[in-house]
């Protein structure tokens, strides 16, 4: 029967009387409630206590209650996601009645012949049940009301109870039933049928879809079917729901057919509105809804493996700039001939420039969607057949510890998923790899590794504040230079080519076994034309295999003894391998020496089980063919007068040693814990202290900012192959509140002072005695991340701008070696009167040199190249650690490499060469071969050709014969040159650039300085104070733990220190403490220790290791003296005079060279 209007209206206006009075209502009592909160405070005092107490349980039950109900239709009851699902499929089963009944015309009403009314009645039933608990469980009242849910309910609710008491029905507005879809998302997650992000995602975007097009089917159906109200209907029309849904369909997709249209007003003001939403709508959604489709599906597939294809795994952070990087690094040795594909794991889907580069590499990489925290993932891309798995880090991070942590994971996913795949990870801070060797599944020796960039960063800043120009010396061994280079001045040129060595490794031949090194570096130089610097060497009576710089003659070569050279080519390097006494000892032209037909090697046999450190049965060495430079005669060890390196003897070793203070491992000097408060430098204590030969490192930072690690820069500056007088005092200036957080690492390292202050403020600088400091090292502050990257190095260029801009006088007491050899030269007129403040300037953004560039004042550079061909980076001055991401091809090809470009840098102990208990600590420590690797380890220095004992050669006109003649002499090896740039009218700063490896044949000039590998016994030091303190009495006492060893501990505080050192000796003693097995777990170890009994244990174990390690050493002079007097030949009873001690014990330094 037809419907009169009267009756629909009076659906209508039953839901909009429920809205509009239940609004009105809450609003009314919100404003009741606030006037009588504020009656009660102005007149509480006239209110019984009774009625207080009354209201007060009241409110404390209702709390309570509406806790409960809230608890109960929450998601985290079981009671809770029940009514949520069973409201949801109330809402659709009152959506499907709806369907029903719209086959009949709008305008007619069903009476009590319908079966679907009173099924429908108890739907609403339920749902107005539902909307009274959440109604109580609604902390704002008025917020609900005004939900959509809440519209929802009260705009079909109402209307149902109406048609059952009239027993009419009537379709009304229950197609809003329909928005109840969008709680499809929520309830698929409760059912865990969806778990993914991407199916998260894809629901709630077909949900929003499908609600809005059911919700506009029913309003067109409504209205077209019911005219506008006006017109009293005269303009309706017959529209079935399928026919408005199809309009709706047709408008969304822009098509309009024509066949279906809305002619009332109301539906075609709809329809203009949702064209409108529709097409903001799904220009937002239709992209994201295709992407999760296409891309998720295109890089979900699995990984296919092809026998004899190799592959790697790459994850973490996989973004645009990092695989640019890798790609450079990683495919650049092996262009043309590469065999390695390239997987990579990314968590997130590839950007527009990412897909770019992969597919501009199509040939190497695939892109995989996953996480390398999932074992389904790691299947995938089949991690057990990969060669090995890289992880890359983001070093312009917010939060560091979070990324090391997560990474760290990533490895502990992967060696539990398969626990021998070759893991190459990055940490950005050098505390966090620790965790590494503890992951039961870690094997250094399968060639698992660790690229940490403060270690190495702060390390190469460290070792370029020891020796100038260092940095840039390192650094240009490991920089791959592609881009062609025309050199405008002869000096870039010299640079260039020595950016074109490298370093690599080789096998040596087995003809060299039973030589000593210094006789191998020999041979390989002046004959196969290749530059032998170090050795893996395993001796046979400890076992542990390490890498040794410039080891003395004493060591030996064994068979199968991998070399270190600094070469340009590995084809080069293979001459070592392939040389041959039989076939090659006439050959003159080292590209002439190949793989020999003769297939006798005359190698020397060695017994395995003898050790090669024989004090007593030393083997003989073989006579050096006497081809290409001849050895120069022996030279006596005297001390240079014009230089202040000091051939030490057997008595000056133990007088360096005396009170000397070294961590367990014996690889850095050690003090006991200094308080802070000691070591800061105030204003009106500077005019008593002098500092001269410093180095001086600005920090910028404050308390929020992370944390630089400033321990990975001091351990290079305080390694135990230095003595104590060779140390320099290291002066931080910055923020007290942010060096204070670094100085609990710091603490037990010697020399070390803090002025607050700025590097931007010139007093502060002037106050900590710039003007005469050796180096200043810059460092950039990692919290100063801004979206535009020039930025990043503002204080860092400001800073290194205000230094440079500060007047030197040119007073020759107070320079360095480095610095006085560059004057004494003939071509130095004495007429300068100011000299540079020597600067190392950090730079996080390498494109910021041009900034460095102009403020150097050196013209006639590279223009337009990178950091590593700008002028100051050829003169050491700046340094940046965007070459480290190169280091991890170098890790994966040659992991050997890495090894020693972390032993030079950082002066520490390799994983290896760590003891692994007690009882190995100790053989450790007693042998001859741990102090070789140890405190006998070699020091990279600066030498100058006339300043230094290299005047003493006899030969000194090329770069060959300094090598030869330096190396027999003084057991010296000398690794490239510092060299003034241009003639002193040019270059009134006196600057010099790095050559690397120069030719055999290469000119020297006299004010050239040499970068040497030094043996131990060679020291470097100035018999003056270098620091004059008198300070308030507070200090005395940690003065003479911060300065031990120097000359101003004189009669009476000498005693007493000494005196109280036995006490703390015999404390120790009787207490049985040793420090730590780590040396650097005095560091970073338990800090809540006591510092007192820590110190006492570190005495008690300094005794027992001055009097071990000064046995060693008088083992070792008496070896290598034994060594020497049987190969020097007989000489003259005439001329048979006593030598001095130090001249016979230090012509063992070149054994074998007669």
């Amino acid at each position: 029967m037809t419907c009169p209007i009267e009756v629909q209206q009076a659906f209508i206006l039953s839901s909009l009387v429920t809205f509009l009075s239940g609004l009105v209502i809450l609003f009314i009592g919100r404003l009741v409630r606030i006037i009588s909160t504020k009656c009660h405070c102005f007149k509480g005092l006239s209110i019984s206590d009774r009625i207080k107490m009354k209201h007060l349980k009241m409110s404390q039950f209702y709390g309570i209650f509406r806790k409960r109900i809230d608890m109960l239709l929450s998601a985290q009851t079981f009671v809770g996601r029940v009514l949520m699902i069973l409201v949801f499929l109330l809402s659709i089963g009152s959506l499907v009645i709806y369907f029903i009944n719209s086959a009949d015309p709008v305008g007619s009403c069903s009476g009590i012949e319908d079966k679907t009314l009173p099924i429908d009645l108890l739907f609403n039933a339920f749902f107005a049940f539902y909307f009274g608990l959440r109604f109580v469980a609604a902390d704002n009242k008025i917020k609900f009301w005004l939900e959509m849910n809440s519209l929802v309910d009260m705009f079909t609710i109402p209307p149902t109870f109406v048609s059952y008491y009239l027993n009419i029905n009537w379709l009304g507005l229950r197609f809003l039933r329909s928005l109840r879809l969008l709680e499809l998302p929520q309830i698929l997650q409760y059912l865990r049928a969806i778990k993914t992000s991407s199916s998260v995602k894809f629901s709630q975007l077909l949900s929003i879809v499908v609600s809005t097009w059911f919700t506009a089917a029913g309003f067109l159906h409504l209205v077209e079917n019911s005219g506008d109200p006006w017109l009293k209907g005269r303009n309706s029309q017959i529209m079935s729901y399928f026919e408005a849904f199809y309009l709706v369909i047709a408008t969304t997709s822009t098509v309009g057919f024509g066949d279906v249209v809305a002619k009332t007003a109301l539906g075609r003001t709809f329809i203009i509105c949702f064209i409108i939403m529709s097409l903001i709508l799904f220009a937002n959604y239709a992209p994201e809804l295709m992407e999760t489709f296409a891309k998720g599906k295109k890089y979900s597939h699995s990984y296919e493996v092809v026998r004899g294809r190799k592959f790697i795994v790459v994850c973490g952070n996989i973004t645009v700039e990092s695989v640019t990087a890798f790609l450079r690094n990683f495919l650049q040795p092996k262009a043309g001939e590469m065999n390695i594909e390239i997987i990579f794991l990314g968590e997130t889907l590839p950007s527009l420039e990412l897909e770019t580069i992969l597919k501009l590499y199509l040939a190497y990489t695939s892109f995989f969607y996953g996480s390398a925290l999932k074992m389904e993932d790691l299947k995938r891309v089949a991690v057990e057949y990969a060669e090995a798995c890289l992880i890359l880090a983001n070093p312009l991070c917010a939060d560091s510890y979070i990324e090391d942590t997560s990474n760290i994971m990533r490895v502990l996913s992967i060696k539990n998923y398969y626990p021998k795949t070759r893991v190459i990870i990055q940490i950005l801070q050098s505390h966090n790899k620790y965790y590494l060797p503890k992951i039961p599944n870690w094997d250094w020796c399968s060639g698992d590794n660790v690229i940490c960039f403060a270690e190495l960063n702060l390390g190469f800043i460290a070792q370029g504040c020891l020796v100038p120009g260092l940095a840039t010396f390192l650094t240009s061994l490991f920089v791959e230079q592609t881009k062609k280079i025309i050199p405008k001045q002869p000096w870039q040129k010299y640079f260039l080519d020595g950016l074109s060595n490298n370093i690599v490794t080789h096998v040596l031949s087995n003809d060299f076994e039973g030589m000593s090194f210094p006789e191998v570096s020999r041979l390989c130089f002046v004959k196969l034309h290749i530059m032998l610097i170090a050795i893996e060497y395993k001796a046979n009576a400890t076992g542990i295999r390490s890498l040794m710089l410039n080891p003395p003659a004493l060591i030996k070569v064994n068979r199968n003894t991998t070399g270190f050279f600094i070469a340009k080519s590995v084809e080069e390097v293979r001459r070592a391998y392939f040389y041959c006494i039989s076939c090659h000892s006439d050959v003159n032209s080292p590209e002439l020496i190949g793989r020999c037909g003769c297939g006798i090697k005359k190698g020397r046999q060695i017994n395995a089980s003898t050790p090669v450190l024989n004090l007593r049965n030393f083997p003989k060495t073989r006579t050096r063919e006497k081809e290409g430079y001849e050895s120069p005669k022996r030279l006596s060890r005297k001390s240079s007068t014009l230089s202040n390196f000091i051939f030490r003897d057997l008595t000056t070793l133990e007088s360096d040693m005396k009170n000397d203070l070294f961590d367990n491992s014996g690889m850095f000097h050690w003090c006991k814990s200094v308080p802070l408060e000691n070591i800061i430098l105030k204003h009106i204590e500077l005019d008593a202290v002098k500092f001269q030969n410093h180095i001086v490192v600005c920090v910028f930072g404050d308390s929020q900012s992370p944390l630089l690690g400033l321990r990975n820069f001091v351990m290079p500056l305080r390694t135990s192959n230095y003595t104590f007088k060779e140390l320099k005092d290291i002066v931080f200036i910055g923020a007290l509140d942010y060096l204070q957080r670094e100085w609990r690492f710091l603490r037990h390292f010697p020399k070390l002072y803090i002025l607050p202050g700025s590097a931007l403020y010139p007093g502060d600088l002037i106050a900590a005695n710039i003007r005469e400091c050796s180096m200043c090292a810059i460092l950039s502050n990692q919290s100063k991340l801004s979206s535009d990257q020039t930025l990043v190095d503002a204080e860092s260029i400001l800073a290194t701008l205000n230094i440079g801009s500060l007047r030197v006088s040119s007073n020759q007491s107070n320079l360095d070696i480095s610095e006085r050899c560059s004057r004494h030269t003939p071509y130095s007129s004495f007429q300068e009167k100011f000299r540079r403040i020597p600067i190392i300037t950090e730079l996080k953004n390498p494109s910021n040199i041009h900034f460095i560039e102009q403020l150097s004042g050196m013209h006639g550079g590279l223009l337009g190249t990178s950091l590593h061909l700008s002028t100051s980076f050829s003169t050491g001055a700046v340094f940046s650690d965007s070459f480290l991401d190169s280091l991890l091809a170098t890790a994966f090809y040659n992991y050997r490499v890495l090894e020693l470009l972390q032993m030079l840098v950082t002066g520490g102990l390799s994983y290896e060469m760590e003891p692994n208990d007690e009882k190995d600590c100790d053989n450790f420590h007693d042998s001859i071969y741990s102090l070789l690797i140890g405190r006998g380890r070699c020091k990279l220095a600066l030498l100058s050709l006339n300043q230094t004992m290299l005047l003493e050669l006899p030969a000194r006109d090329t770069f060959g014969e300094v090598f030869c003649g330096s190396l027999d002499n003084f057991g010296i090896l000398c690794l490239g040159i510092y060299r003034l740039i241009d003639e002193e009218i040019q270059n009134p700063t006196q600057r010099r650039f790095v050559i690397t490896r120069p030719d055999n044949d290469f000119k020297l000039q006299p004010t050239d300085l040499l970068f040497c590998a030094i043996p131990f016994n060679i020291a470097h030091y100035s018999e003056s104070c270098t620091i004059i303190k008198s300070v308030s009495e507070s200090k005395s006492k940690i003065s003479s733990y911060n300065i031990r060893g120097s000359e101003v501990l004189h009669g009476k505080r000498i005693e007493d220190e000494e005196k109280e050192q036995e006490e703390m000796i015999e404390e120790g003693e009787r207490r049985g403490r040793r420090p730590p097995k780590r040396g650097i777990a005095l560091e970073t170890g338990d800090l809540e220790e006591d510092e007192e009994a820590q110190a006492q244990a570190a005495a008690s174990y300094n005794r027992h290791s001055i009097v071990r390690i000064s046995m060693l050493c008088k083992s070792l002079f008496l070896a290598m003296e034994a060594e020497a007097k049987k190969t020097l030949p007989t000489q003259p009873d005439s001329k048979k005079q006593q030598p001095r001690r130090e001249t016979v014990i230090h012509k063992s330094l070149s054994l074998g060279d007669q």
